[in-house]
């Protein structure tokens, strides 16, 4: 990782989140934080398990993609910290289009995204498997 990848000081997530307080509006950096803070909490702790990057209701659902896509580059930020994190789009057969957090160097490389879209789509595979199984057996599938 270069120097220029890495915050001069401090954690890489505060530089971040002070270079997007400049950028956005103090609306939208509040509602960003609102998205974010349970999620850099749970990382500052090193909780385990499940944590949703979405606010609940008819503020979740109006939340601009702009929005939704800075608040995934703070989490990646605070979870690798590297500040050349990237959102990329990728065309996947069976899921449709999915954004995907990645580096730098990985979003420029059309193989690298070839073999996530493929991972992406046997996942979904995957999953549509295990959920006709449960469907089948009687089981749950909103798990």
């Amino acid at each position: 990782m270069s120097e220029s990848e890495n915050a001069p000081e401090g954690r890489p997530v505060d530089l971040y989140l002070d270079l997007l307080r400049a950028r956005m509006t103090p609306p939208h950096y509040a509602l960003l934080l609102r998205m974010v803070e349970p999620v850099l909490e749970a990382i500052e702790e090193q909780r385990a398990g499940p944590i949703e990057l979405s606010l609940e209701g008819a503020e979740g659902e109006n939340v601009p993609q702009e929005i939704r896509d800075e608040a995934s580059l703070v989490v990646a930020v605070a979870v690798t910290g590297r500040l050349d994190n990237q959102i990329v789009e990728i065309e996947t057969e069976d899921a449709g289009p999915v954004r995907v957090v990645t580096d730098s160097g990985t979003a420029a490389d059309p193989v690298r995204c070839r073999e996530i879209a493929d991972f992406i789509c046997e996942r979904h595979r995957q999953d549509e498997e295990l959920r006709g199984i449960a469907e089948v057996s009687g089981l749950p599938t909103d798990v």
